[in-house]
């Protein structure tokens, strides 16, 4: 049977709704610890509250406040007037790729990309908490400070290699991306108090996402349950698309096991018509020496191997395989006898 076609969309099936359904309950899970992290503000009070806790740190807790530079800001490569601590560098390549079917579609690859940050605290109040491992953030809003695309100009020559290779080259993107100096952010994550008297927040010990947004608590929250409807709704897509093609399949499977049935009862029909012809054509005034052994009263038609006894009709081999009547020998083969 040829199940290939469905076989293949299941299994494409089941790795998408894997992944949706991870998804879904990363945002779900994400969802309920942001809900039950609870928000500590930035002042002289926080240091005594994240002191007096076992192992002087809180496991997850959300923060707001201002960013400010551990030392001298990043400069932006494209706005001298604009410092960060965080800078994102990425260089893009645009082209028009054909693909398999002979269509020419649009697509990308990133050609460089390039972090650089620097250490650098929120603070408010007078008070202030490090910011350790900013780049490993599950969310890092960071603004836009130039996005420019180049477009390339080919020539005769580059729309004839492009037409035979299959690739006509669109331009570059240049984009650079900073967290400001100054921006109000709001961080998610583990607070510490260190040996030295600071407080620091980082991911998570647990694995629990970590965030350093510009958005507020409530609105990352709408932000993430939005996205965990969306995964939600894709996951009862893929869901149910899985189970019409399991019932496709099983379709498939039962009318090839109906078609075997009566493939099997056409058989035995035809084989049991055949047999009562040959027994309308038998001669009824045989030796007792050419009759069945077991029957007595069909003429002997099967030679069993390797004894070389001809003792059985057509209608009794059939239930006989193991050991040959007469002798008892193991039976190998049957044969059709013609006895003259």
């Amino acid at each position: 049977m040829d199940y290939l076609a469905e076989g293949i969309a299941l299994g494409v099936d089941s790795l998408i709704l894997a992944a949706c359904i991870k998804q879904y309950y990363k945002h779900k899970n994400a969802m309920s610890m942001i809900q039950g992290a609870p928000f500590l503000e930035i002042n002289k009070d926080l240091k005594e509250i994240v002191r007096t806790h076992p192992e002087s740190k809180l496991s997850y807790v959300s923060i707001r406040g201002t960013v400010k530079p551990l030392g001298n800001p990043i400069v932006s490569n494209n706005n001298p007037n604009v410092t960060g601590v965080v800078q994102l560098l990425r260089i893009k390549e645009h082209v028009i790729q054909r693909s398999t079917t002979g269509f020419w579609a649009d697509s990308e690859r990133t050609i460089q990309e390039v972090h650089n940050f620097m250490p650098f605290a929120l603070q408010s109040g007078g008070m202030q908490v490090e910011i350790i491992d900013p780049l490993a953030a599950d969310v890092l809003d960071m603004d836009v400070i130039s996005d420019e695309f180049k477009p390339t100009v080919p020539s005769v020559m580059d729309h004839i290699w492009g037409f035979f290779a299959g690739v006509r080259q669109r331009g570059v993107q240049s984009t650079e991306k900073m967290l400001r100096k100054g921006a109000m952010i709001t961080g998610i994550g583990e607070i510490v108090h260190t040996s030295d008297g600071n407080l620091r927040l980082q991911p998570p010990s647990n694995g629990a996402p970590f965030y350093l947004t510009n958005m507020q608590v409530t609105s990352l929250v709408k932000k993430i349950d939005g996205s965990k409807r969306n995964y939600r709704l894709l996951c009862i897509f893929f869901g149910g698309l899985g189970v019409v093609i399991v019932g496709l399949l099983v379709r498939k499977y039962w009318k090839y096991k109906l078609k075997l049935i009566e493939d099997a009862k056409r058989k035995e029909k035809i084989e049991e018509s055949r047999r009562l012809r040959r027994r309308q054509m038998r001669d009824n005034n045989l030796p007792e020496s050419q009759l069945c052994v077991v029957c007595k009263s069909n003429p002997i038609e099967i030679i069993l191997l390797p004894c070389g006894h001809v003792c059985l009709c057509e209608d009794c081999q059939a239930d006989i395989n193991d050991n040959c009547p007469v002798c008892r020998a193991p039976i190998d083969k049957k044969s059709v006898a013609f006895i003259t």
